[in-house]
């Protein structure tokens, strides 16, 4: 889910609002309109405000981001003024790399970035990325989490594999490495494809994935590739929600579903959609303020 920044030879800005909340994935959206990378980040010690900001060029697509806060406003009712900071190309990515050690998830992955020196792993799966992948995602839980309950479902050593909203790649990459299935990976996002792609070939698994461009389930090639044994949507709330129907209706029978991308505060909404529609709740990962489901569509029950 989470994208890597561009090199930018031009100036770059930050620009952020603080908000309630309520109103974080209004503004996320709205951000992530004109930014290559999105960042929320806990505002204040009680958890009740979320600074949400991004990175992108100075002054670039300025009438499409007053446009897409003005929708913000419009559906969140939080009326959040806009904070802009010069952001230094060069002191942005040494913070990035800074911000990046190497980090070792659940028992069997270690996600290390291109500026640290390789070292060899004999007990774990190394996954490299671009340190900008992960500088200012604020998705670190939703990764880390959709790793671990990845780690608990291989035993079922699912065939069909499908990664929604793949972002950097990082968890296709890890279901083809642990699982030894190809994956195909897709996100609405043409800069993520590409990364997602990089990644692949970076880690030695280009032949593994397969990296489209597409819009959720309306994608062609992801409906003709279904059922799926396994899919992962780290994606945010609301659209897990509104996916539901679609997802129970490509899940194979016995197939498993992890969702991530969303707040501990929302798991209630999003399990309750897809509960509806006859999916089980296996197990509910937490990395700090977000939380990850496992979820499992039954088998038929045979007469």
């Amino acid at each position: 889910m989470a994208v890597a920044p561009r090199r930018h030879a031009t100036a770059l800005e930050t620009v952020a609002v603080t908000v309630p909340e309520s109103a974080v994935e209004a503004y996320e959206n709205a951000i992530g309109s004109v930014c290559t990378t999105v960042g929320i980040f806990e505002a204040n010690p009680e958890g009740t405000l979320w600074r949400v900001e991004g990175v992108k060029d100075a002054g670039h697509r300025e009438d499409e981001l007053a446009a897409a806060l003005v929708l913000a406003h419009l559906t969140s009712g939080v009326n959040a003024p806009l904070e802009r900071d010069a952001t230094e190309a060069e002191g942005w990515l040494a913070r990035t790399y800074e911000s990046f050690p190497e980090q070792d998830v659940g028992q069997r992955f270690v996600i290390r970035g291109t500026h640290l020196p390789d070292v060899k792993h004999p007990t774990r799966i190394a996954l490299t990325l671009d340190a900008g992948v992960a500088f200012g995602s604020g998705e670190h839980g939703s990764t880390r989490g959709c790793l671990r309950a990845l780690e608990r479902i291989a035993y079922r050593k699912p065939r069909r594999i499908l990664d929604l909203g793949c972002g950097s790649g990082i968890l296709a990459m890890a279901a083809a490495a642990l699982l030894h299935k190809k994956v195909l990976a897709v996100d609405i996002e043409p800069w993520s494809v590409r990364v997602a792609a990089q990644n692949a070939e970076r880690n030695g698994l280009g032949h593994m994935l397969t990296c489209r461009l597409g819009n959720g389930w309306r994608t062609p090639e992801i409906r003709h590739k279904a059922p799926y044994d396994l899919v992962f949507a780290n994606i945010l709330a609301r659209p897990l929600c509104l996916m539901a129907k679609d997802l129970a209706h490509n899940l194979a029978p016995g197939g498993t579903v992890i969702l991530a991308g969303l707040l501990r505060t929302q798991i209630h909404m999003v399990l309750a959609a897809h509960r509806r529609l006859g999916l089980v709740l296996e197990h509910t990962f937490t990395e700090g303020d977000w939380a990850t489901l496992v979820l499992r569509r039954p088998y038929a029950v045979k007469s």
